[in-house]
């Protein structure tokens, strides 16, 4: 049995060691809004958590439950949300989540689920993702630090409680803002989300690539995504291999591009592929022959769990969270190595047993990340950081990892 099956068990018995044998355990009934800030946003990242984790929250009590998700007036329309309410007229953004926010949860406590919240609401649980904003600076902009860490400096003292993603996220907000460890409790996040996201193959013929014949790696202008040593690492396989180089996102991959200077092109195995939709993702993921991502930096690192779960072989640093979060269902390479990149993709390119193995430990590894787990482990926070109690709920049977 593996951390997370661990983790899963333990927060449906800990309140009632009867939990095992099928019998109902007592979880905070209503009392509760969520902050829907997410659903005026693109659903990325800390978006997507938000979003999943507040669905499946409010699936775990029945239908009439008074359980709203307030939602600034401009809202996305083409979203599932339940229960939703439109709060404040005007307001939109940063404004509306501290102005508008805090007036509408009517004695209830708030859910903050991506990062940010109201700074003076009375009674708010606030999941932060990382500490990125200490730790990687250079990724922002001034105006954003300084926002960030006077709205952290407000949040660590007028939070009921916090909540984060990884043990190792744990570490760095203690470390960065100084919270006792007894304030925070770990989360993980879900990703059968992805399950549910129909693949669209048209991307493959629209790049002209084939099944199981490219690296897919996914990119931005985070220094922590390591792109540069990931481009490095692909010139010099290139010198030696036609494989193709699928890279996602939306950057100038030339401003990684260590020849730049010298006005050379980066390699024609290199395929930008931009922006891409869910759909599409899912397509790259499904046919990969591996998923490249040694960051330096994650606060849970999501995308190689959403690679797993669609059957892709995945390479990952030994950084930050992603040992935590990939335990031993990925292929580990030094980050900070071009050679040791270009090493671990060679092994697997060069390998389809290989690649087969790590297609089956990888589905079964990401199978135990669910979003009914992570709203069950919020409720029992819940119940236990803040004393609240109310209706029973069944709990669900123990999944059991093979690995």
């Amino acid at each position: 049995m593996d951390e997370f099956t661990e983790r899963s068990l333990q927060a449906a018995t800990q309140t009632d060691p009867g939990a095992m044998r099928g019998t109902k355990r007592s979880v905070p009934f209503a009392g509760f809004a969520i902050n829907g800030k997410f659903a005026s946003q693109r659903i990325t990242g800390v978006q997507r958590v938000g979003y999943e984790l507040a669905m499946a929250f409010q699936r775990l009590f029945p239908e009439d439950t008074d359980l709203p998700l307030l939602l600034p007036v401009d809202a996305r329309t083409d979203l599932d949300l339940p229960q939703s309410k439109t709060v404040g007229r005007w307001l939109k953004g940063a404004p509306w989540e501290q102005l508008a926010l805090p007036f509408a949860t009517r004695g209830r406590t708030l859910l903050s689920l991506c990062n940010m919240g109201p700074l003076f609401a009375r009674r708010q649980v606030v999941m932060m993702h990382d500490v990125a904003v200490y730790d990687l600076p250079e990724n922002y902009s001034w105006k954003f630090r300084l926002w960030y860490r006077f709205a952290f400096s407000i949040l660590k003292h007028s939070a009921s409680h916090i909540v984060t993603v990884s043990e190792f996220s744990k570490k760095r907000i203690t470390a960065r803002l100084g919270i006792d460890e007894s304030r925070i409790s770990v989360v993980w996040n879900g990703v059968d989300h992805f399950g549910r996201i129909a693949a669209d193959s048209s991307i493959l013929s629209r790049l002209n690539l084939q099944n199981d014949g490219y690296v897919l790696v996914v990119g931005n202008l985070s220094v922590g995504k390591n792109l540069a040593r990931v481009l490095a690492a692909i010139e010099r396989l290139s010198e030696r291999h036609d494989w193709k180089f699928v890279v996602v996102g939306g950057c100038d991959l030339r401003i990684f591009n260590p020849k730049a200077k010298a006005g050379c092109d980066l390699s024609t195995n290199i395929v930008a592929a931009g922006f891409v939709s869910d759909g599409e993702l899912r397509a790259l993921y499904e046919n990969a022959a591996c998923f490249v991502f040694p960051s330096l930096y994650e606060g849970f690192g999501l995308p190689p769990l959403e690679a797993m779960s669609c059957g892709c072989p995945v390479i990952v640093s030994r950084e930050a969270s992603l040992p935590e979060i990939c335990g031993d269902a990925a292929v580990y390479c030094d980050a900070r190595s071009v050679e040791d990149i270009a090493d671990k993709v060679a092994q697997l390119m060069g390998d389809a047993a290989l690649r087969d193995a790590w297609r089956a430990r990888g589905r079964e590894h990401a199978r135990q990340f669910r979003w009914e787990c992570s709203a069950r482990q919020l409720l029992d926070v819940l119940e236990r950081q803040l004393g609240v109690a109310g209706v029973a709920l069944p709990v669900p049977p123990p999944v059991i990892s093979r690995l």
